[in-house]
């Protein structure tokens, strides 16, 4: 793999995983533990999702094919879920409205781990990113370990939450939200636009 198919590799599961936006969430959720809890359930819904994504990398194009689905038709199915979602960034006009932490639940699985971090979104790029028709295994695992560096990041931010969202602040974070939602739309796009001319072929 080129350096620039890594990055742009990088970029689509930045922006699918969201790791800003995940802190705002991360500190809602996680307000009323105490703060071994609070960095013991980032660590864990960190592996949580790492697990789900990882699944979904290696195994996910087999399920499209035992249930004969086309990967360019998933593709452009894709590209359409992450254009919407996208979209959810760039005009959502608040962060998502997640209950607190109630007696018993674990916030680490829900709302953490998914669908905060294993994001619809994420769960569809890393299917399309490590396309078994293109991508050899090695590939496929370059993929999984830029996956597992967003998601190292992701953790580093969770647990640096406070002291992020004390130099940024709610505003900033919503900035950075629909920068991302905007460069998550133009992925989008491109994953359907290549989808139609690998369908429609050369010329």
């Amino acid at each position: 793999m080129s350096f620039n198919e890594l990055l742009f590799d990088f970029v689509t599961l930045w922006v699918t995983i969201d790791p800003i936006g995940t802190v705002p969430l991360y500190l809602s959720v996680t307000k009323s533990l105490p703060k071994p809890a609070r960095r013991l359930a980032a660590v864990r819904a960190t592996l949580i999702a790492f697990a789900i994504l990882a699944g979904f990398l290696y195994l996910g194009q087999y399920l499209l094919e035992a249930m004969h689905v086309e990967m360019l038709s998933f593709q452009i199915a894709g590209g359409i879920v992450l254009f919407l979602f996208a979209l959810s960034m760039i005009f959502d006009k608040s962060s998502a409205s997640h209950a607190p932490a109630d007696e018993g639940h674990d916030v680490a699985v829900f709302p953490l781990a998914m669908p905060s971090i294993a994001t619809p979104g994420a769960l569809l790029s890393v299917v399309v990113l490590t396309d078994n028709n293109t991508h050899s295994f090695f590939q496929e695992t370059l993929t999984c370990a830029i996956m597992a560096l967003v998601l190292a990041l992701t953790l580093a931010m969770m647990l640096l939450g406070d002291r992020i969202l004390g130099v940024i602040g709610r505003s900033g974070a919503n900035i950075l939200c629909r920068v991302m939602g905007m460069i998550l739309s133009a992925v989008a796009v491109e994953m359907v636009y290549s989808a139609v001319k690998g369908q429609l072929g050369p010329g």
